[in-house]
């Protein structure tokens, strides 16, 4: 009997220890705020996710500072700004790739800036140097044409140097287009392979346009909104060939044969003609530069004998 009741105290005694334990797990650790903020410059915010500060510090400066600053301002550019011009800069931009970070309203409130700039840097020269009345003229009339024009000449530049480099690609572009479609694949195939073995604006495009036929869109409107975005004439030209095979159910691969070949002779063509222009352009620098340095060596020393022999 002194037994059994010294088993039965010691499971009671265990119980109760077990029921102890159970409790003290269950509670959760008091909050500490300190080792909570040290969480989060050690690991840069809740769960390691990346600090928001520094994501908004690698955009761009026209992303970070100007674009919050110029809501309103879109709004005076859209009422006052003919609807011509702003569409016609639209599409400056789309030519030049730049749709993605200007919109043709932040582009003219940057050529309206470019013009006030220059014209208040006019007007301290007026006031600062005091120049005459026909150069104060000139500064005026000047400033605010050269601050219009010079954004506008830079967005040029750049759509010209972005339809050159599509026109340098084209070529090998076709090649690796061709080479695919002969190998086996489908034509949306090869140009997925040629946007991964290329980076340049016309594998962009073509990216664009793939993307754009895997959303839904026919072949046909896909291929003329990539004409439209470039207007790049061999491209439109190898485009309506592209969409005539397309029609008449000739082979692709043969049309990319023959557009790869006849792009390969313009390029051909294109750089004999440069060369052939060469003469004449290195003729300038030789009359202006060149001859009179040669005409100095060559009459330097003489000089003395001639004034002497003249006297």
């Amino acid at each position: 009997m002194s037994s059994l009741a010294i088993l039965l105290g010691s499971m009671t005694v265990l119980g109760g220890m077990l029921a102890a334990v159970g409790v003290a797990r269950s509670r959760k650790p008091a909050f500490n705020v300190a080792e909570y903020f040290q969480d989060l410059d050690a690991e840069g915010g809740p769960g390691g996710s990346v600090d928001v500060f520094e994501a908004h510090l690698a955009q761009p400066f026209w992303v970070r500072v100007v674009q919050p600053f110029s809501g309103k301002a879109l709004k005076s550019v859209t009422r006052l700004t003919p609807s011509e011009y702003l569409e016609r800069t639209h599409r400056k931009l789309l030519l030049g790739g730049l749709t993605g970070t200007m919109r043709a309203e932040e582009f003219v409130i940057a050529q309206s800036a470019a013009t006030g700039l220059l014209t208040v840097l006019a007007l301290a020269y007026l006031v600062l140097a005091h120049p005459s009345p026909r150069n104060g003229i000139l500064m005026l009339v000047l400033g605010p044409v050269v601050g219009w024009c010079l954004p506008a000449s830079w967005l040029t530049r750049k759509v010209n140097e972005r339809q050159a480099s599509i026109l340098k690609d084209l070529p090998d572009t076709l090649d690796l287009l061709a080479i695919s479609v002969e190998a086996g694949m489908g034509f949306e195939g090869a140009l997925e392979i040629v946007c991964q073995h290329f980076n340049s604006p016309l594998s962009h495009e073509f990216s664009r346009t793939l993307h754009e036929m895997e959303l839904g869109l026919p072949r046909r409107d896909a291929f003329q909104n990539l004409k439209r975005r470039t207007q790049v004439p061999e491209l439109s030209n190898f485009v309506l060939a592209l969409l005539q095979a397309d029609a008449l159910g000739i082979p692709i691969g043969r049309v990319l044969k023959t557009q790869a070949t006849e792009m390969r002779n313009k390029r051909r063509q294109w750089a004999r003609e440069k060369a052939a222009k060469l003469p004449v352009k290195m003729l300038f620098p030789l009359i202006g530069f060149v001859f009179p340095a040669i005409m100095v060596v060559i009459l330097g020393p003489a000089v003395g004998g001639i004034s002497s022999g003249l006297k």
